[in-house]
C-alpha cells in the first residue's frame, strides 16, 4: 500500500491526483489490475470527473455549498457537520480499472481528492491488485 500526502490550501478545495496515482502506477510497472483508492479521514473524499475544465470543478463546489450550507442549524460541537456530510456524498473510495499500464480513465477524467475542512495535510492510500 502507498501513502500520499494532499496538502491542501482552502476549507473546500478539489485537488487533482491524478498524476500523482499515475506516478505511483509507473513506479510500480503494473499492467492490469485495479488500483483502488481510499481518504481515510470524514472530512474529505475522493471523486472522478472532468479535469480538463476548471470550471466543472468550480460549479460543483458552489452547488456543494448552496446545498450544504456551512452555516446551519447543526449540533455537532466541532463545527464542521457540512464537511461530514459533502465528504459522504463525495464518498471515500474509488477503484479504477488498470489496462495496459495504465489508468483506463475517460478522455476527460481525473481524480479529485476532495478537501471539505481545510486547509490541511490529508493522507490518500493508494493499492494496487
Amino acid at each position: 500500500m502507498h501513502e500520499l500526502i494532499v496538502e491542501t490550501n482552502s476549507q473546500v478545495e478539489m485537488v487533482d491526483v491524478t498524476a500523482m496515482v499515475e506516478g505511483l502506477l509507473k513506479h510500480e510497472g503494473r499492467q492490469e489490475g485495479i488500483c483502488c483508492l481510499f481518504v481515510p479521514h470524514t472530512t474529505a473524499g475522493i471523486t472522478i470527473n472532468e479535469n480538463a475544465d476548471p470550471d466543472v470543478v468550480r460549479d460543483m463546489i458552489i452547488q456543494l455549498n448552496k446545498v450544504i450550507p456551512f452555516a446551519d442549524d447543526y449540533k455537532h460541537l466541532e463545527g464542521n457537520s457540512a464537511a461530514h456530510i459533502k465528504a459522504s456524498l463525495m464518498g471515500f473510495s474509488q477503484n479504477l480499472i488498470i489496462h495496459q499500464g495504465s489508468l483506463a480513465l475517460g478522455t476527460w477524467q481525473g481524480i479529485y481528492f476532495c478537501e471539505f475542512d481545510g486547509p490541511r495535510t490529508r493522507k490518500l492510500y493508494v493499492k494496487f491488485l
